[in-house]
């Protein structure tokens, strides 16, 4: 997809920006996108709102504007204010909104947390460039048999932003993840490692081809991109979970192990292995894998509101 030629205004047309993210969009000044689905549906109640809340502040202390983005009542919202924070993270009706559903939600007047395929669909049509996450959705390890794809891969093919994440969920089969993004045009970078992260766990044994030291080479790299022209694809940064708060490998691979047999057992298949691994990681990690996925989150929001500072004085010229 193409970015939309100007920024909508607050309140105009079928988004709805906050004051906040419009002025700074007006201004050129950094905006990082955030995710809303990891506060309604991936972490406990209360914790997730505080969650949200440190996660913007942590956007603020690097000197970016956050935009957390959901819809609410039908319409799509890019930047949350009080009400609305808490609104996503207290109520339980809320659906889970991929790109696929936002049509339906809009014209349905549903309200929803958006995932990684809504979030960064929606903060591009904003004009919004850096969308900082967890783990992308890839390939399922039982593909061959369920051809189960995440809509993540499909919708970063066709939409200009820079995402910004700790790989992609280990439950997934990653190095049939990588092939399906380097199939589908999608340039990986792995922030200061030649091994991409394994979301939980700092490496995942595969390489990445690509990588860069510092924000300012992830922002030459955006602005590489637009001269180039091509497709609309986007830029994944693999930043890695540090080695000190990663899972410990060993709990990791015995605890995912039993989940999936677990999963095999139950005859979970489809959209519901997902949510059935991670809550079996949580429960027998004993909270420690939700820890480590928190760690993620906040090293990957930091580097985001990094990298949209360096991409705002790129675009000013100041860089």
């Amino acid at each position: 997809m193409t970015e939309p030629s100007a920024t909508p205004a607050a309140g105009s047309g079928p988004l709805r920006l906050s004051p906040e993210v419009a002025d700074a969009l007006a201004a050129g000044a950094p905006v990082v996108a955030l995710e809303s689905t990891i506060i309604a549906h991936g972490l406990p109640r209360p914790r997730n709102l505080q969650v949200a809340r440190e996660l913007e502040e942590a956007v603020r202390a690097g000197g970016a504007v956050p935009a957390t983005i959901a819809v609410l009542d039908g319409v799509p919202h890019i930047g949350l204010d009080k009400d609305g924070l808490e609104r996503i993270a207290e109520d339980r009706s809320l659906r889970k909104l991929g790109f696929r559903e936002l049509a339906p939600a809009v014209a349905g007047r549903a309200s929803g947390a958006t995932t990684v395929s809504g979030t960064a669909f929606l903060a591009a049509r904003a004009g919004i460039r850096v969308f900082a996450t967890g783990g992308l959705g890839g390939v399922h390890r039982d593909w061959t048999t369920s051809q189960d794809e995440s809509a993540d891969l499909g919708l970063l093919a066709r939409t200009r932003i820079t995402v910004v994440c700790a790989g992609v969920k280990s439950i997934l089969d990653v190095p049939a993840t990588l092939e399906r993004l380097e199939t589908l045009g999608v340039a990986v970078l792995g922030y200061r490692t030649g091994e991409f992260p394994g979301f939980y766990l700092t490496g995942s044994g595969q390489p990445v081809g690509w990588t860069v030291q510092d924000a300012a080479e992830v922002a030459a790299m955006m602005q590489a991109q637009d001269a180039l022209g091509g497709p609309e694809s986007a830029l994944v940064v693999a930043n890695p979970v540090p080695p000190a708060e990663q899972l410990d490998p060993a709990l990791h691979d015995r605890v995912l192990a039993e989940a999936l047999a677990a999963a095999d057992r139950a005859g979970v298949r489809g959209q519901a292995i997902t949510p059935f691994l991670l809550a079996h990681l949580t429960e027998h990690t004993r909270g420690a894998s939700l820890e480590a996925n928190l760690a993620a989150v906040r090293g990957n929001v930091r580097l985001a509101a990094e990298i949209a500072g360096r991409w705002a004085d790129l675009r000013s010229g100041r860089g």
